[in-house]
């Protein structure tokens, strides 16, 4: 185990309306993931150094929900041994969507896209 990734656990509609406000104040990015088809964690403003890994299509971390006593929580593991001053990244996974996001890991196993 690496680190968890916390924040405040939001309904999909409460996502929303978050995103929104987000973008309207000018925050820019959201750091929000999803746990279950309607339960969202939003570590944009109460969240840890969890919310800072980058996304990487040959990653040294996996993310995984995990429920502890009741409650559903995201931890990331390692897959590797991680040196000292090595940067730790995950894939996000996002489902596939017509817009793409750009992704800019530099792996050479790189897909392109986010999603």
């Amino acid at each position: 185990m690496v680190i968890e990734y916390v924040g405040q656990t939001i309904r999909q509609v409460i996502a929303d309306m978050r995103e929104k406000r987000y973008e309207d104040e000018g925050i820019g990015s959201s750091y929000m993931f999803r746990i279950a088809q309607d339960a969202i964690i939003d570590a944009t403003k109460c969240g840890n150094l969890a919310r800072f890994i980058n996304h990487s299509c040959n990653p040294n971390c996996y993310a995984k929900i995990i429920t502890v006593e009741s409650q559903k929580k995201i931890v990331i593991y390692s897959r590797q041994p991680i040196s000292i001053n090595e940067e730790i990244t995950y894939d996000y996974k996002f489902p596939l969507e017509d817009e793409k996001i750009p992704c800019l890991c530099g792996a050479g196993s790189c897909r392109g896209s986010l999603n």
